[in-house]
C-alpha cells in the first residue's frame, strides 16, 4: 500500500516537470562540444538527435537530418557528458524500518544522476524497486534508473548462507552483499552458491579475510576501501591473525580496536605492490572518500545550517542529528587521520591500474543525494585521477563492470539517452560537472528551470 502511494504522489508532484518532455519523442541538441569518455578527449561541435529514449544520431552541425523536431537545445559553447552513475546509495532503511528514501529521488536528478546502484535492498524492497523503474521507464516518475539492487547476505551458518542466496535470487536481486562482520566460513558459501546461480558477490571485505584473497576468490567490490587499509599496512597479517575464529560484533570489535595501530602502519611501498596484484584480479575499488571526508562532520557543527538542509525529509533530519550527537573527538581524530591515508591509497590503486568507480553512501550523515557525487568526483582529482578519469568512474566504468556498455555509460548512437548538458568544460575542471544547464533522462528533457522545480518541491514535500 505503502508503495503505491510512493509512486502516486511523486507522479503529482513530478509529473508537471516531466509531462511536456514525455510527451514528445525527438530532441535535438544542436552544436554541442561531446565528452567523449571512452576516448578522453572533447568533440565537437556536433548535433546529437534523441528519438524515443534512444540517441538516433550524433553529425556535423548541418548534416543531421532532424525532421520536425519538436525540442531544440542550443549547445553552443556546452558540453555534453553521459548521465553520472552514483554506484553506492540506500534507497531504503531496513535497519531503522523507515520509509524508503524516495524523497533523495529529486535530489540526484537535479544533480545530474540519472542511474544508481542500492546497496541493500530484500525482497519486498525489490518488487518496488521494479515498480520504480518500470515507471522512470514509461514517464511516470522522474528519479534515477536504479541499475542494479542488491541484497545482503549473512546466514547464521554456511549452509543457511547458501538459502538466503537462493532466496535473494528468486526475489530478483542483481548481486549479494557482504558485510564486514560476515565469518570466513559464511562468506566462503556465500561465494561459492553465488558462482553457481550466478549472481555477483560485492560489498565489504570481510574483516578476516585479506584484500586480496578476496579478490582472486572472485568478490567484484570492495566498498569503503573495506580491507584496503589492512593490505596497504606492514600489520595485516598480524591483525589479520587477531580476528581468526571471531565473527559479528566480536569480530568488529577487535577491528575496530586496530584501527589506529593500522593506520600507523600504512606503507606506501607495500601499497604499490599490493594495487598491483589487485589490479591483475580486475576487483573494481569504490573508495566513497566523500563519506571518509564527511565522517569529520562534528567539526563543521549542526548542518542546519547548509541550505541542503531543508530538502532532507524529516526522519532523515534527526537521524543526522543523532549521529552529530554521539560523535566523540576521538572519533573525529581518528577519521582525520583515516582521511589523509585513503586519498593517498586512491592515488596508488588508480596509478597501479585498480578500477575506481564513484559512489558515495548516500544518505550517510553529510552526504546529500545528488550534490555528493560530485564532491566525490573532486576528491578523486585531489587524490590523483585527471578530471577524465574522475568522470569515467562515474559514467564508463559503472557501464562496464554492470555489463550495460552498449546501451550506456557514453554519447554513443543508440545509446539510451540520460545526458548531462553543461556550461562549461569537466575535462579541464571537474567542478563543471555542477554547471548543469539541463539534463535528458531517458530521453526526456529536463532544463534548468525544470531541475530547480524539482528541489523547490522537494524542500515543500510533506514529511
Amino acid at each position: 500500500m505503502h508503495s503505491l502511494k510512493i509512486l502516486g504522489v511523486l507522479a503529482m508532484v513530478l509529473g508537471a516537470s516531466a509531462a511536456r518532455a514525455s510527451d514528445h519523442s525527438t530532441l535535438v541538441i544542436t552544436d554541442v562540444t561531446i565528452v567523449d569518455v571512452e576516448g578522453g578527449h572533447t568533440v565537437g561541435p556536433r548535433t546529437v538527435v534523441v528519438r524515443d529514449g534512444r540517441i538516433a544520431s550524433i553529425e556535423a552541425p548541418g548534416a543531421a537530418h532532424v525532421g520536425d523536431a519538436i525540442e531544440r537545445v542550443d549547445g553552443r559553447g556546452r558540453f555534453l557528458i553521459p548521465g553520472l552513475v552514483d554506484m553506492h546509495v540506500h534507497l531504503f532503511n531496513l535497519s531503522s524500518h523507515r520509509p524508503p528514501n524516495d524523497w533523495s529521488f529529486r535530489m540526484y536528478v537535479a544533480n545530474g544522476v540519472t542511474g544508481v546502484r542500492d546497496m541493500r535492498s530484500d525482497a519486498a524492497s525489490m518488487q518496488l524497486v521494479k515498480r520504480w523503474r518500470a515507471a522512470v521507464d514509461n514517464g511516470q516518475l522522474v528519479a534515477p534508473h536504479i541499475v542494479a539492487a542488491g541484497i545482503a547476505v549473512y546466514g547464521k551458518s554456511p549452509d543457511g548462507a547458501k538459502t538466503e542466496v537462493d532466496a535473494a535470487v528468486d526475489a530478483g536481486a542483481d548481486f549479494i552483499k557482504v558485510f564486514s562482520e560476515v565469518p570466513a566460513t559464511h562468506w566462503r558459501a556465500i561465494l561459492a552458491e553465488a558462482k553457481s546461480r550466478p549472481l555477483p558477490v560485492v560489498g565489504h571485505v570481510p574483516a578476516s579475510i585479506s584484500l586480496l584473497n578476496a579478490a582472486k576468490a572472485g568478490q567484484r567490490t570492495s566498498e569503503h576501501l573495506t580491507q584496503v587499509y589492512e593490505a596497504c599496512s606492514s600489520v595485516e597479517a598480524k591483525v589479520l591473525a587477531e580476528r581468526q575464529g571471531l565473527q559479528g560484533d566480536a569480530l568488529m570489535a577487535r577491528a575496530s580496536a586496530q584501527e589506529g595501530e593500522v593506520l600507523d602502519a600504512f606503507d606506501p611501498g607495500l601499497c604499490r605492490s599490493k594495487a598491483k596484484a589487485l589490479a591483475r584480479t580486475g576487483q573494481a575499488q569504490v573508495p566513497t572518500l566523500v563519506l571518509a571526508d564527511e565522517d569529520v562532520l562534528a567539526r563543521r557543527g549542526q548542518p542546519g545550517g547548509d541550505p541542503r538542509w531543508r530538502l532532507l525529509r524529516p526522519d532523515e533530519q534527526r537521524r543526522w542529528q543523532r549521529f552529530l550527537a554521539q560523535y566523540t573527538k576521538e572519533d573525529a581524530s581518528l577519521a582525520a587521520r583515516r582521511w589523509l591515508i585513503a586519498r593517498n591509497i586512491v592515488s596508488i590503486l588508480h596509478q597501479a591500474g585498480v578500477p575506481i568507480m564513484a559512489g558515495t553512501d548516500s544518505p550517510m550523515p553529510g552526504v546529500y543525494p545528488g550534490y555528493s557525487l560530485h564532491e566525490e568526483l573532486q576528491w578523486l582529482v585531489e587524490s590523483g585521477l585527471a578530471p577524465i578519469d574522475a568522470l569515467r568512474s562515474a559514467t564508463l566504468e559503472p557501464a562496464r563492470f554492470l555489463h550495460i556498455e552498449d546501451t550506456s555509460g557514453s554519447v554513443a548512437i543508440g545509446k539510451r539517452a540520460d545526458l548531462v548538458l553543461l556550461d562549461a568544460d569537466p575535462t579541464k575542471d571537474i567542478r563543471n560537472t555542477q554547471r548543469i544547464r539541463a539534463v535528458v533522462l531517458a530521453g526526456r528533457l529536463l532544463e534548468r528551470n525544470a531541475l530547480d522545480a524539482l528541489l523547490s518541491d522537494a524542500a515543500k514535500a510533506p514529511p
